[in-house]
């Protein structure tokens, strides 16, 4: 059989010990290396990418499809929220809640995973799926206090976690019309207040007022 030179490519005799072209020893059994050229790299990286993103859209599929969709009653009241935080000035808000977010209307997999207490909503970010739990739509007096909770989920869409979260609806509570005067003796307004004061403490201590409510 003839020997390939590994160098340089050359074929020569079977009885070659040296290549003729560049002379250097021809050993039959080295294996020749391979070039690793930049669309040999480039072209991993693009397999990489797509194995990882193929996962990820594996995983979010999952998560979307393991839950059940709003009915047409509950899709309604979502809107009429989120039309609410959209006039009431928080426009970055209400485009994540209408165009970027998916609502279902129970626990996805993961979700049925975390033991939790009861809940009007959670976020699955940054998938950006919003769980809406029965008592969303049970235990909320009108628009306004469905608006706060859609609100507080935007924050988490946005990765704030719940402190910032909290003190966010909190502080603009007034701009968004849900107060002491108009909702102070519904349930979701104190069990938020509470919650509030909990996560976000900060907010409630002034010093021209040191026992009152920052946010008044």
């Amino acid at each position: 059989m003839n020997k390939k030179c590994h160098s340089c490519g050359l074929i020569n005799f079977a009885d070659s010990k040296t290549c003729l072209r560049c002379g250097k020893f021809i050993n039959s059994s080295a294996p020749r290396k391979r070039r690793i050229t930049r669309s040999m790299i480039l072209k991993r990286i693009f397999v990489l990418i797509a194995v990882c993103a193929g996962a990820i859209s594996v995983f979010y599929g999952s998560l979307v499809y393991s839950a059940d969709p709003l009915s047409y009653e509950e899709k309604e009241l979502v809107e009429n929220a989120i039309a609410l935080i959209d006039e009431k000035g928080f426009a970055f808000e209400a485009f994540l809640l209408r165009y970027v977010t998916v609502f279902r209307g129970n626990d996805n997999w993961l979700n049925a995973s975390v033991e939790k207490e009861n809940a009007f909503a959670a976020t699955n970010f940054p998938f950006e799926i919003v769980t809406l739990y029965p008592d969303f739509f049970m235990y909320t007096a009108d628009d306004v206090e469905r608006a706060a909770i859609l609100l507080h989920e935007a924050k988490h869409l946005q990765g704030n976690d719940e402190t910032e979260a909290y003190g966010f609806v909190c502080k603009h509570r007034k701009q968004l019309g849900w107060n002491v005067e108009t909702h102070g003796q519904s349930e979701l307004f104190q069990n938020v207040r509470r919650q509030t004061l909990f996560y976000a403490p900060n907010i409630f201590i002034c010093e021209f007022n040191p026992a009152g409510d920052c946010t008044h």
